[in-house]
């Protein structure tokens, strides 16, 4: 094989910046401007300076970019699952726009496991991150400090504070679960249940629960132990979770699903024990998974724009990464979308 000089290309692995500067006829220097700052560079070279890279098949070394910018073009996100479809579609943003920037996602799962999540930052800290994406604001008591000590920029998603002193963008969910508890009193039910995803791990899932309770407050109400319930995760533990609450002496009139696998499950089991929705009972969710307006009997639920919130969550990042001006939280607002499964309450006791 011939040498770089005389037309033959070397081994990709052992091309160097400065092979890829004497294939293009320029200078190192000016290779090096074009992979960091390609602005800078004109067009001319830029095609020529490419054309050397494609043709030796040259890959930048991360480390030394790195050393050379302090960047390592890579933003870590910590989601509590993937198998979300909210979640998902999140990601999928929020990699679209990170990755237009010239930046790579590296993504953790924790299964709401907070030392979990811990350990998965220090990790991507470790490895160099420019910046984080999280979840919910409620975190190991180590994060924050961490993130703090290291100066890195970060984000927390689906969640949304007035009073907040770190950066988010979501929905708040305690004003989306009290107005949502107020459109139900307003048909008619003053007997509610909730099967809450468990809070101990997830601030959003208290926030519901507690919008919920202070719209029943509001109107001289309350949730009895035995119709307030809590579960991890799953269409299998929403089925559980409504068999227990529909077993108790007096049935409610409306169950709260707090998220889109509970409502799924909630509304198999309605429907296999027969039970008439809504003319015996309204059956609501949160989340607004495909399935849910697709099934025999589709869902009432609260909507999140998980798209945006991912596209807003990382234009907030790069923001954050320029250092031009300090990004500001974006509340986006849930949506209540009304379908067969609501309605009034039932004359009488609303059992089958």
């Amino acid at each position: 094989m011939e040498d770089t000089a005389g037309g033959r290309k070397p081994r990709a692995a052992s091309v160097t910046l400065r092979d890829v500067a004497k294939f293009a006829g320029v200078s190192s220097a000016t290779v090096s401007r074009m992979m960091n700052a390609p602005e800078l560079v004109s067009d001319e070279l830029r095609a020529r300076i490419t054309a050397a890279i494609n043709h030796l098949g040259w890959v930048p070394h991360a480390a030394a970019r790195a050393l050379a910018t302090q960047r390592t073009g890579t933003i870590g996100a910590v989601f509590p699952t993937v198998s979300n479809e909210h979640f998902a579609t999140a990601i999928q943003e929020l990699q679209d726009v990170l990755e237009s920037a010239g930046y790579t996602l590296l993504l953790g799962c924790t299964q709401y496991d907070a030392r979990r999540e811990l350990n998965q930052v220090r990790t991507m800290l470790e490895r160099g991150v420019d910046a984080v994406v999280l979840v919910g604001e409620s975190h190991h008591p180590d994060l924050y400090p961490l993130l703090a000590q290291r100066n890195v920029p970060f984000v927390n998603t689906f969640t949304f504070h007035p009073q907040s002193e770190h950066l988010c963008v979501g929905v708040d969910n305690h004003k989306a679960f009290f107005d949502f508890t107020t459109y139900l009193l307003g048909l008619g039910h003053r007997r509610f249940a909730m099967l809450s995803q468990t809070a101990d791990s997830n601030d959003r899932a208290f926030d519901r629960r507690e919008g919920v309770r202070d719209a029943l407050a509001e109107h001289g109400l309350g949730i009895s132990a035995a119709h307030m319930v809590e579960g991890f995760w799953g269409v299998r533990v929403g089925r559980e979770l409504f068999s227990r609450v529909m077993s108790t002496p007096q049935p409610p009139t409306v169950i709260i699903c707090g998220n889109g696998s509970f409502a799924i499950g909630a509304m198999l089991e309605a429907m296999q024990a027969g039970y008439e929705i809504p003319k015996q009972l309204s059956l609501v969710g949160f989340d607004d998974f495909e399935v849910m307006s697709e099934l025999p009997i589709p869902i009432t639920t609260v909507s999140v724009p998980s798209a945006q919130i991912g596209r807003n969550a990382a234009q907030m990042i790069l923001a954050e990464l320029a250092g031009k001006e300090r990004a500001q939280s974006i509340e986006c607002e849930a949506e209540i979308i009304i379908r067969a499964s609501s309605g009034p309450p039932p004359r009488g006791k609303g059992s089958r």
